[in-house]
């Protein structure tokens, strides 16, 4: 694991944590240089999804500690914010639960939070990754069907379809399929606790309204008293699309 640092050291953190097999530049590349100016930013890259090691990623719960221990060595144990894009607001959620570092605001960006049983959670790996594998290492699809199907997507969708895809951050060989099933798999079967409460962090949720209304009931169980952003768009859109408008609500948070 990578920890790839900007901005001023004396100033607040805000760590932002990438979503399911994403690179963490293609994720918040965008919105860096905006945050930076007023924030130290800390971006974290999870093992096997970074170009300059040779790892794979282990589990959600290896991977939360070996965060934790950053945020103690480098923060002092305590940030201003962390924000988790998709499977990294998982990540968020653990960091307030397990309660092993200090965290003002954590913000969850439009998470879906699903859990599973260990044998539904292999299956949905099973039959998931192999699809979505080709994406991940050659930048496209294998299947002419799926390939097609998101180029009809993206034609009915305007930009979000392509923002979307290219938060993934395009074509890494480098990245093995076990990885890809680590994450996923470990993701589905680590439990979140419900209620979660913490002295002293605020949980805000950047919910996009166009996933459903599942999810806020999901937010409404695992959190005690959340801050719910709605908006009227789809999964990651916020950050994907609009980067101006995501960074002034992430600085209305954490200032």
């Amino acid at each position: 694991m990578k920890v790839y640092s900007f901005g001023r050291e004396d100033a607040p953190v805000v760590m932002l944590l990438p979503g399911t097999c994403c690179h963490w530049k293609g994720n918040f590349g965008h919105v860096i240089p905006l945050l930076a100016i007023d924030y130290h930013v800390l971006c974290v890259s999870y093992d096997g999804f970074d170009e300059t090691e040779q790892t794979e990623f282990p589990t959600m719960t290896e991977e939360v500690a070996k965060i934790e221990d950053y945020i103690r060595e480098h923060c002092g144990g305590h940030i201003s914010a962390a924000y988790g894009c998709s499977l990294g607001g998982s990540f968020v959620g653990l960091l307030a639960a397990r309660r092993n570092i200090r965290m003002d605001h954590g913000i969850l960006g439009s998470s879906d939070l699903d859990q599973s049983s260990k044998l539904s959670a292999k299956l949905k790996t099973d039959l998931f990754l192999p699809l979505i594998y080709p994406v991940i290492r050659d930048g496209n699809f294998k299947s002419r069907f799926l390939q097609k199907r998101l180029e009809k997507r993206a034609a009915e969708m305007g930009d979000y379809v392509n923002a979307f895809m290219s938060m993934l951050g395009g074509a890494r060989p480098y990245v093995t399929m076990k990885s890809c099933k680590n994450q996923f798999y470990s993701d589905l079967v680590t439990p979140l606790p419900d209620n979660i409460d913490v002295p002293g962090t605020e949980i805000h949720i950047f919910y996009a309204l166009k996933m459903g209304e599942k999810y806020r009931a999901r937010y409404m169980q695992h959190f005690a008293h959340p801050i719910i952003h709605e908006h009227d768009l789809q999964h990651e859109e916020l950050l994907a699309c609009y980067p101006e408008k995501w960074t002034q609500l992430v600085k209305s948070i954490v200032d």
